[in-house]
């Protein structure tokens, strides 16, 4: 006798007729993602009339990520999109030989050894960028932190003497890709292929980025024929002057990579390391506004190590704090809400029958906002990740995926946030608040709708009453 076939998941209610649940996604993504945990550990919903399976359990998740991984292929409406951007980049390309003999060849530019040669780089850039802002002045946060980003990443990416015009140019550029980009990504596939207007500014800017890319490789490529590149002593010590970037491990792979294939990693590179970098220096930096105490600990301890002096690449580890609250406001707004995979069989997973060819969908948001994982889970608490945290909620952390196609960039991440937030603590003694409080809108990040504060150079007395 045949065992019975697994049952199909629960189906979540509101869908319409055609439309299925896309309104919610559209209207309430975050509270929409998060209420499916109480119909299931696997939750289907549609959107148009397509059907999709939401993991609402962390466990199952990894399992999907980890365990399983062969049977749940990188791919889904929101890759298949970005493909059109990205190429065949590390974020986009399929699973098999050539993910994993490109993540071989882009692993050793990430450890924590090759970016520290970038550190000094990377704090100088950022030290001036944060230091010409104008004191007393309001400003777009959320803007800010995207520019300080890109404009540090670059300088990691491309190295030190990469020309001011092309380092404009990005910077100029990418803020309105990005917004195309996302629209690629909501909207229905056959209304992004139509000659619209926006459609057409889209694939011309994109052009412009490959070209901008195609100049800086070949700026690079120029130097390193020349002789010119010396990224370190026989120490291991970056030499004063020029720092070689990142992105010279690709260059000297080898086996020579295609221009194609060097224009696809560096948008997918770009791409990954603005966004929700951006996002999260800027959700941290409401949440020290809101909490004064979170604030004082974050000086004293930059000013413990710091003293008076300015931060050096070798303090990041004598920054546990900073990581804290950093880790904290990753898990609480993301950065990513919504992320899928495709099985590529019938298989079950949670006691639930999962048909070959669905979508199968995750959330960082929605595991890391559970309340059986992250008690009170809408407070920002830096503590819960101080020495001896559960390693139950370590587990439902999972803003940078899991398995074999974890996020390359992760080490990278870490760093250059405690950069940025130590420029920015360093830079100014007080920061204020002069927007009302921002409301997160998920797109393909969780980003603040509207951010604006002041920075400036007077002390703030801070009265114990307002601490949060």
């Amino acid at each position: 006798m045949n065992a019975p076939l697994p049952p199909s998941a629960p189906t979540a209610p509101g869908g319409l007729l055609l439309i299925g649940h896309a309104h919610h996604l559209a209207r309430a993504p975050l509270p929409f993602i998060t209420s499916l945990r109480e119909y299931g550990r696997v939750v289907r919903i549609r959107i148009g009339t397509t059907p999709a399976y939401v993991v609402t359990d962390p466990a199952l998740t990894r399992q999907v990520l980890v365990t399983d991984a062969a049977h749940f292929a990188k791919g889904g409406k929101i890759i298949d999109a970005l493909r059109v951007f990205f190429g065949d980049g590390l974020a986009t390309v399929a699973d098999g030989e050539t993910h994993l003999r490109n993540r071989r060849l882009m692993q050793p530019m990430f450890n924590k050894a090759h970016i520290a040669t970038r550190g000094s780089a990377m704090i100088d850039q950022v030290s001036a960028m944060v230091g010409a802002w104008q004191d007393g002045e309001q400003r777009d946060v959320f803007a800010d932190m995207n520019d300080v980003t890109l404009a540090s990443f670059l300088v990691a990416l491309f190295g030190t003497d990469l020309p001011a015009h092309l380092q404009g140019e990005f910077t100029r550029l990418m803020p309105e890709i990005m917004k195309g980009t996302i629209r690629q990504t909501i909207l229905p596939s056959w209304v992004t292929r139509l000659p619209l207007p926006a459609n057409r500014a889209h694939a011309r800017r994109v052009a412009r980025l490959r070209t901008l890319i195609d100049q800086a490789i070949d700026h690079h490529a120029g130097r390193l024929d020349a002789g010119t590149s010396i990224p370190g002593d026989a120490a291991g010590c970056p030499h004063a002057g020029r720092q070689a970037g990142l992105f010279e491990t690709l260059l000297t792979a080898p086996e020579p990579l295609t221009r194609q294939h060097l224009q696809d990693e560096a948008i997918t590179l770009l791409t990954g390391a603005i966004e929700t970098t951006g996002a999260t220096l800027a959700w941290t930096l409401y949440e020290v506004t809101r909490h004064p105490e979170v604030e004082r600990r974050l000086r004293a301890e930059l000013a413990a190590v710091c003293e008076n002096r300015t931060l050096r690449f070798d303090d990041l580890e004598e920054l546990p704090y900073a990581r804290q609250v950093l880790q904290e406001a990753v898990r609480k707004y993301g950065p990513a809400w919504m992320v899928t995979r495709t099985a590529t069989r019938d298989i079950d997973l949670g006691d639930h029958s999962i048909p070959e060819g669905a979508d199968v969908v995750w959330s960082p948001y929605l595991h890391q906002h559970d309340p059986e994982y992250f008690p009170d889970p809408d407070t920002f608490d830096p503590d819960r990740w101080g020495p001896g945290s559960a390693a139950t909620i370590r587990g439902a952390f999972l803003a940078f995926g899991d398995g074999r196609r974890k996020c390359i960039g992760e080490n990278f991440a870490w760093a250059e946030l405690h950069i940025i937030l130590a420029a920015i603590l360093q830079t100014w003694p007080h920061l204020e608040l002069t927007s009302r409080p921002p409301r997160p809108q998920a797109v393909v990040t969780v980003k603040p709708d509207r951010l604006d504060m002041v920075f400036s150079r007077r002390t703030a007395t801070v009265s114990p009453a307002s601490v949060g």
